[in-house]
């Protein structure tokens, strides 16, 4: 339970200012209800400036105007009471959540869908794309819109609201398909449904006994973190394989009342990993990336991604150059705790997954030495073992001398590189579906048989 003085420093005077412009009758057990705060989200230009007590200009407010008609507005009011009004466009909260005319600039290199979520998406609500896991769209809902969402297309469309219907053919399709053992729940923010309809769904997916790990990835502790309750924390704690990831992209997210929501999570036992975006003029800066990992893991909360910002339309001004990641990433690994570093990733264009980028670390290797460089640029060579008799592995797990002893040891079908490597394969290449040399052979190849006949 919270002290007086908790209670006083989440209920500031500047806090209660916002409430009471919102609701003349609101007070501390108001603001603590995350139904109030969801009621009174800022949803319109003049809202935000009566609530940080400025006035935009003409000019502005007709850029913001054009930006809202195509993509909504709407921001809590705890998160909107992070924002620095006295550095307000240079304020990372308020570039995460206020409109931006950046927004509607669309290149040709965006694209609605970048990630093709809705074509690896065998029944509606899920996203089937790696072979043993799968996203499950919950909810399309979200307590704020963020400004560098990559499911803009999506959050706030009433046509895609999930509705039971669509969530009972999803918990079918994950029961139809037994290799299918982490489901994560995502939409939309799944911490938006009500506590009964959340519930409901959990359930519903441990009795999958194929099911080993549920996830659910929710921006609440960061911007709305009234939201996770006492009655919230009764149910989750329920499920023994739940983990969560949260959305941390800036220290100045992590408060008080963000720490006591962390803290109610991680007290009863779920893992928490957080998923920070890159984001241009919010955190492209190493000492702020830092600043959040130590911030995280001093919440245990582990960093999970670094994002590669998407190719989403509207998002062209938050872009870096992955070289930006790739210098953080030389910011931290060794600089700091393993457990601190997320992975960088690029989630590919078209569907291709998350790609790990990381700095190079082998500098070069010939049969016997590979030569690795460390975070200070120290050279060192790591002897390979001269006597080291290969494994060959035909991918028969019964007979195999190792001790695997699993009763679900048996391999999937491969692909990619992990076929090329295998011995059980005999494949030599990986040739793209339209290789213009393939073509060149399959016409000559035809021509010859014609001549034959």
């Amino acid at each position: 339970m919270m002290g007086t003085k908790e209670k006083q420093k989440i209920f500031s005077n500047y806090r209660k200012k916002i409430a009471n412009i919102l609701d003349e009758n609101a007070t501390y057990s108001n603001w603590i209800d995350w139904k109030w705060q969801i009621k009174h989200s800022i949803t319109t230009i003049e809202q935000f400036q009566k609530l940080m007590e400025i006035e935009f200009s003409e000019e502005e407010i007709k850029k913001f105007e054009h930006t809202i008609e195509k993509f909504p507005l709407s921001i809590t009011p705890y998160y909107l009471s992070l924002i620095n009004k006295d550095n307000l466009f240079n304020d990372p909260v308020f570039k995460q959540s206020f409109l931006d005319e950046r927004e509607l600039i669309i290149t040709n290199r965006d694209i609605a869908d970048p990630l093709s979520e809705d074509k690896d998406s065998p029944v509606s609500c899920i996203t089937h794309r790696y072979p043993d896991r799968v996203l499950f769209l919950v909810s399309n809902v979200c307590s704020m819109y963020c400004r560098h969402c990559t499911r803009k297309r999506k959050v706030g469309d009433k046509d895609s609201i999930p509705n039971k219907e669509n969530i009972l053919k999803g918990i079918e399709y994950i029961k139809e398909h037994p290799e299918v053992r982490d489901v994560l729940l995502s939409g939309g923010d799944p911490l938006m449904l009500s506590d009964k309809y959340l519930e409901w769904i959990l359930d519903e997916i441990s009795k999958i006994p194929t099911v080993e790990v549920i996830r659910i990835g929710t921006r609440m502790p960061v911007v709305l973190p009234y939201r996770i309750t006492d009655k919230l924390i009764n149910i989750l704690k329920k499920y023994k394989n739940l983990w969560i990831n949260t959305h941390f992209n800036h220290p100045q997210e992590i408060t008080k009342s963000a720490k006591i929501a962390l803290n109610k999570l991680s007290e009863i036992g779920i893992p928490l990993g957080n998923q920070t975006v890159l984001l241009a003029e919010v955190n492209d800066c190493p000492r702020i990336i830092k600043s959040l990992v130590h911030k995280l893991v001093a919440n245990r909360v582990r960093p999970y991604y670094l994002y590669q910002c998407d190719l989403s339309e509207g998002l062209t001004h938050f872009r870096t150059p992955i070289g930006k990641g790739i210098e953080i990433m030389e910011s931290l690994i060794g600089h700091t705790s393993g457990f601190s570093v997320p992975t960088y990733v690029v989630d590919a264009p078209g569907g291709g997954g998350k790609i790990p980028i990381t700095p190079n670390y082998i500098v070069s290797w010939n049969t016997n030495k590979v030569v690795l460089r460390n975070y200070e640029g120290v050279l060192s060579i790591y002897q390979e073992p001269l006597n080291y008799a290969h494994n060959f592995c035909d991918r028969n797990c019964i007979d195999c001398k190792l001790e695997l002893h699993l009763a679900d040891g048996e391999e999937s079908h491969l692909i990619g590189i992990e076929k090329l490597l295998s011995d059980s394969d005999k494949s030599i290449s990986l040739i793209p579906e339209n290789n213009e040399r393939i073509k060149k052979r399959r016409i000559l190849r035809n021509n010859k048989k014609l001549i034959n006949d």
